[in-house]
């Protein structure tokens, strides 16, 4: 069976009663090419187990199948797991879990499913959830890589560098954790049915190390996102509005200056070297 074939796939729906459901945000890919191209994106070979995310009927599974040495997909929707059963049959080394990727204990699946193999994600992220997901990815710590399909406009902000319009504190919490690249475009006609948006996929290597050194990450977190809070105002407002109660507005004019900014600087001027420099000037703030 062609499960990026239009005419096929609706036939196998069909045969299951399945419907789609716009709240999980599901788009089947309907051009073979694309599956392909992401699969050997992802770098998949026999020495990886993939955890797959929102397998829809199996297009990228049975792509990810042929490459990976283990495949494991996680889908929510009950209704497509006899339609997986059927198109994954050819393949033993894939499994579906069915389960919600939010709650799901990924430390446990990883041990449990994907044990001897290096672990990799790589999917056809639902438009709904991409950034709570990718940003759990990349915390856990437990990936290789996060190869994704995802809507074009959150890819760009992925990948997006410091100082332009795209830059934000998305883009810097990933690119903190990763190295990450964009690697092409999908137009809306390559899914059923058609999203609005182009799509697009970014591939993600993790970092051994991070780019910048901080005693205490969710600090600089805190301060990143305080930062993008009032993105077209100055870094300072943002600043006291996070930080306000504990530290003196003046004495966060003086953090600035210390680090060479301007009392004027915005935070979507910044890097990451920047914002660790003013995250250590604040953590000794908060300290005294």
């Amino acid at each position: 069976m062609d499960l990026c074939n239009e005419r096929q796939i609706k036939a196998l729906l069909n045969r299951h009663g399945f419907r789609f459901s716009k709240s999980m945000g599901q788009n089947f890919l309907i051009v073979p090419e694309i599956p392909q191209k992401i699969a050997v994106a992802s770098q998949a070979d026999a020495s990886c187990g993939v955890l797959e995310i929102g397998p829809g009927i199996g297009p990228l599974t049975v792509q990810l199948a042929q490459r990976a040495g283990k495949v494991v997909s996680v889908e929510l929707d009950r209704s497509l797991l006899p339609i997986l059963d059927e198109t994954l049959a050819p393949y033993p080394n894939t499994e579906v879990v069915s389960g919600d990727i939010m709650k799901l204990d990924l430390e446990e699946l990883v041990h449990n499913k994907l044990a001897g193999f290096t672990p990799i994600v790589c999917a056809n992220l639902p438009y709904n959830i991409t950034t709570p997901v990718i940003t759990r990815l990349l915390e856990c710590g437990l990936f290789h890589s996060v190869t994704v399909l995802i809507q074009r406009e959150v890819a760009r902000r992925i990948c997006a560098k410091p100082g332009t319009a795209d830059c934000g504190s998305f883009s810097l919490l990933c690119q903190y954790y990763a190295r990450c690249e964009l690697l092409l475009e999908v137009p809306p006609e390559s899914f059923l049915p058609a999203p609005k948006v182009t799509s697009a996929v970014v591939r993600m290597e993790l970092r051994e190390t991070p780019p910048v050194e901080v005693s205490d990450p969710s600090l600089l977190f805190q301060v990143i996102q305080a930062s993008f809070m009032q993105r077209r105002k100055k870094l300072l407002n943002g600043l006291t509005t996070a930080f306000g109660k504990e530290i003196p507005r003046e004495a966060l004019a003086a953090a600035l200056y210390g680090c060479g900014f301007s009392e004027n600087v915005r935070g979507e001027q910044l890097g990451l070297k920047e914002f660790a420099l003013l995250t250590a000037k604040l953590q000794n703030l908060l300290a005294n």
